[in-house]
């Protein structure tokens, strides 16, 4: 108790300077660059919004996970799964969400009542290292398609020059921030619809008879590998709840938390269902999880496999700068007080460590399954962090002068959050196939009981 009396002596900056913080943190968003201050200006309707998160979550991450799944499910039970993996994420998309499209306020902000000013680097970078690699990743394989393009059409093939040219151009799209990404995904949206349409009847006339055998045909199961499949197409998603206040910010505020669970759903399910689809049957019927040289095979016509590489291409470029580039992005401003523009770029830079032509291979599908379970082991404790933080302790009402008060009480670390997470962590690993459902409950009540009964943790239960 002396400890926590003591702590609440230290100095605090008074409200003004508070002010002032937000007030610089804001004109550099008013010079073109994003910031962490609370967003005032929201430039995404609600059909801005949608299309957005539709361009955004051709993954193909959700590909490699329906390519893990040859011989556990069938077409129907793996269609089943995606939708309920959709529908559980629009829900929990639309309640972390509430705070950054009540407030404006981006992810480390918000998270720093739950974990302190110091302690939002654990969940900050635990959000960030994933995106990172499924940037990588996912830049290696967009990489492979446009060299299979160039192959092609010029004969020029040299794969290693394509992933540094796909990369740098990545980095140069990503540094407009939001604006860019409206724009960006906007645009491109139809063109994915259109794309993800096309290769899914093209999948099924080129490999219609082995998908029946090995895919359709079989028995498969609606016990625990039916629900741990469900948990891989939604910790796909698991990065995006844990920071989808970097986006919900830039929403109008008139959208409804109703709409926005129906916006998310609708957005996320056409994408996921038909790449997880795709990558199941492809898989399935030729062994191979490359879908570079999947299509390569599967479609005879030159000019429509040229669309068809160009699609795979464009749609990582609009999936990494919304998802992996913003998240971490964020994490790098707030802990080395770098502008936008400098940690995008430094972000993309890291992606180049991240080693993505040995992740592609076909043998690394169950390893990027295990990743993904392995993450959402933590992500998902984080989760239920901030929304027992925000909805039973906080009752949905923020002091946003706490939030920007360096020295104010949510200073240093609330180990509430850090011991919570490692709770639910913990059993999330002892559950691994279905880590995000199982690590909810005891992070949540972990969190909840520290709060109300550890006198360390006193000072962050000011509102």
């Amino acid at each position: 108790m002396a400890i926590a009396d003591q702590e609440m002596g230290a100095p605090r900056l008074s409200v003004a300077v508070a002010s002032d913080r937000v007030a610089d943190e804001a004109q550099h968003k008013a010079a073109g660059d994003e910031s962490l201050a609370p967003q005032q200006t929201r430039i995404m309707d609600r059909w801005s919004y949608l299309l957005a998160w539709l361009g955004g979550c051709v993954s193909i991450g959700t590909f490699a996970m329906g390519s893990s799944l040859v011989g556990q499910l069938n077409m129907l039970q793996a269609a089943a799964a995606i939708a309920i993996g959709c529908f559980v994420i629009g829900i929990a998309l639309a309640i972390n969400g509430e705070a950054g499209h009540k407030y404006g306020i981006p992810f480390m902000v918000q998270a720093r009542s739950a974990f302190g000013f110091a302690g939002t680097r654990f969940p900050g970078f635990v959000r960030a290292v994933p995106a990172v690699v499924w940037f990588g990743f996912q830049s290696w394989i967009g990489a492979g398609a446009l060299n299979a393009v160039s192959a092609t059409m010029f004969g020029f093939d040299n794969l290693v020059v394509w992933f540094i040219t796909f990369q740098l151009l990545q980095i140069a799209l990503s540094i407009y921030g939001f604006h860019g990404i409206k724009w960006l995904e906007n645009i491109g949206s139809g063109f994915i619809l259109f794309a993800l349409v096309y290769m899914f009847y093209a999948v099924i006339t080129k490999f219609g008879g082995a998908i029946d055998a090995k895919i359709t045909g079989i028995e498969g199961t609606w016990g625990m590998p039916f629900w741990g499949a469900t948990m891989l197409f939604l910790g796909i998603y698991s990065t995006m709840m844990l920071n989808v206040s970097d986006y919900s910010r830039e929403l109008h505020k008139d959208v409804t938390r109703g709409a926005l669970t129906t916006i998310y759903s609708m957005s996320i399910l056409p994408a996921t269902l038909f790449m997880g689809l795709i990558g199941l049957m492809v898989s399935g019927a030729t062994g191979t999880a490359d879908p570079i040289k999947v299509f390569s095979s599967a479609v005879d016509n030159k000019p429509l496999l040229v669309i068809t590489l160009l699609f795979i291409a464009f749609a990582q470029v609009t999936t990494n700068v919304l998802n992996n580039v913003v998240p971490p992005a964020y994490v790098l401003m707030d802990v080395f007080k770098l502008s936008f523009r400098k940690s995008a770029v430094l972000v993309g830079l890291l992606a180049f460590a991240t080693f993505p032509w040995v992740l592609v291979q076909d043998e690394s599908a169950a390893g990027l399954q295990v990743f993904v379970q392995t993450y959402s082991a933590f992500l998902g404790p984080i989760f239920a962090v901030l929304v027992v933080d925000y909805y039973i302790l906080r009752r949905r009402t923020l002091n946003l002068q706490h939030f920007y008060d360096a020295d104010g009480p949510y200073r240093g670390i609330n180990w509430a959050g850090i011991v919570a997470t490692g709770v639910g962590a913990v059993t999330a690993l002892s559950f691994s196939a279905v880590s995000w459902y199982a690590s909810l409950l005891p992070a949540g009540l972990t969190y909840w009981l520290l709060m109300n009964n550890w006198d360390a943790c006193k000072r962050f239960r000011h509102n």
